[in-house]
């Protein structure tokens, strides 16, 4: 039986729960990239533009599959409207873990050309969770809500991207090396390891009862998701904040090994590599609370708790003492005065935070040593809720045409491959310092989107949705 209804919150608590597992452990292998270039580009002596080709495989995957998936739903309507959000996530999960997979014979030939197919495959399974799951996070509830409901998601995929680089970073730099070197083989064992937890995570989502979703307006075929102002600057937004996000942490580990920034050694600045991607961890879940519905007066107290709270999760996590990370308290706090400036508003938060991350890059570009090193590590704070707000403010209001808008968002995914391949050429030709003035330009536009946004896009409106029984 089919009725048209508000989804409830005690209806979503299970289906959430266990999004939330897949997000953490899709930002954990997405991490691991950051990972690879350093191991990749020792091991095959390669120029940063070449080490790069790992973003490019990767994410040029997510281009390629949300290319075909926007084709199909051109001339054969949407896919995920036929077979289900829950049997798209499953395929998604499968397809990650055979190119987690395919790193074993990459590892045995020991050619760089086969890790870039592995890679390739591993991003075309994260393609397809990418449509499906961020869609489905923003559908389990009111609309008003969805950036918190994404935030929140969202920050436990940055759980991964924090424990990938020590954990993964031990994995191959420490475990697994043979006769003491860096060598192809030291993937090999990891990724079958992730293979195998993706594999009892697709059994797991098989099992739990997923309510599912479709639109209460009839599905057309064609470009309607274009006729929207709104998705069309959204899906350059998500190319810069995905390109410049990937770009820095691409060339962070290579940016420390520099004599006049830090001279540090990759077992070190692993864990610098965590704090970064911590920071997006701590602002996510800051984010999930201040977009809430909370009042203001508890929101900051749950604010400051969670920031401590998290601040003491990474910390622990990271080989560092506290007066190495003591610094980064200096940029939480900054972190929720610019959302408390911000008062919930996702356009607002959007400008306010493209606006610190610019400034941030310019004072490490012109900066040495650690005050070139700490600002670029604060930026991960401010790029938390980059994703989810141009995400949410790109499909607003695009009614059936959410899941096509969707799959056009992914394919701006395209930035993760270009903007950093761009990067690592700047960076061969003018110095890894003077490269990051590329992400300034991409947070600069974002900037001038979140300003549309806040003149001609409101997110509130409580529309209900169709749940199949």
């Amino acid at each position: 039986m089919e009725i048209s209804t508000p989804v409830k919150k005690t209806s979503s608590i299970i289906p959430l729960i266990t999004m939330t597992l897949l997000f953490f452990m899709w930002g954990f292998i997405t991490c691991m990239n950051d990972i690879l270039i350093p191991h990749l580009k020792e091991m095959f002596r390669l120029t940063f533009l070449q080490s790069m080709l790992v973003q490019f495989a990767f994410f040029g995957a997510y281009f390629i599959g949300s290319l075909i998936y926007f084709m199909i739903s051109y001339y054969k309507g949407d896919p995920i409207n036929k077979v289900g959000y829950k049997k798209g996530i499953i395929s998604g999960v499968i397809l990650s873990a055979v190119g987690c997979c395919l790193f074993y014979p990459a590892a045995s030939l020991e050619v760089y050309g086969v890790f870039l197919a592995a890679l390739f495959v591993l991003g075309l399974g994260f393609t397809i969770l990418q449509i499906t799951a961020n869609a489905y996070v923003t559908l389990l509830g009111p609309e008003e809500s969805a950036s918190s409901r994404l935030n929140l998601t969202q920050a436990f995929n940055s759980f991964g991207t924090t424990i990938a680089p020590v954990l993964g970073g031990h994995l191959i730099y420490t475990l697994f090396l043979v006769d003491g070197k860096v060598t192809a083989d030291s993937t090999r064992i990891p990724y079958l390891i992730f293979a195998g937890i993706l594999i009892a995570l697709a059994i797991i989502i098989s099992q739990v009862k997923l309510p599912s979703f479709s639109s209460e307006e009839s599905e057309e075929r064609g470009l309607g998701a274009l006729k929207f102002p709104q998705l069309k600057m959204g899906i350059f937004g998500i190319f810069c904040y995905v390109g410049a996000e990937v770009g820095i942490g691409s060339l962070l580990i290579s940016f420390m090994a520099q004599e006049d920034i830090m001279n540090l050694p990759e077992v070190v600045s692993k864990n610098y590599l965590a704090l970064y991607w911590g920071g997006a961890m701590i602002g996510r879940f800051l984010g999930a609370i201040s977009l809430s519905s909370l009042a203001q007066g508890k929101k900051l107290i749950y604010m400051i708790l969670a920031a401590a709270a998290v601040y003491g999760v990474v910390f622990s996590i990271v080989d560092l003492t506290f007066a190495q990370t003591s610094f980064f308290i200096i940029f939480i706090i900054l972190n929720i005065i610019a959302f408390v400036i911000g008062k919930s508003a996702p356009a607002r938060t959007l400008v306010l935070f493209a606006g610190v991350n610019i400034a941030l890059l310019l004072l490490s570009v012109f900066s040495k040593g650690s005050m070139a090193l700490y600002p670029i590590l604060g930026i991960g704070l401010f790029n938390s809720i980059m994703f989810s707000n141009i995400y949410t403010l790109a499909i607003s209001g695009l009614g059936k045409y959410v899941s096509q808008g969707s799959s056009l968002l992914v394919m701006a995914i395209l930035g993760g491959a270009l903007v950093p391949l761009i990067q690592g050429g700047l960076a061969d030709a003018i110095g890894i310092q003077n490269s990051f003035f590329l992400p300034a330009a991409c947070y600069g536009y974002i900037l001038f989107f979140g300003l549309y946004c806040m003149k001609r896009i409101q997110v509130s409106v409580d529309k209900p949705v169709r749940v199949n029984h």
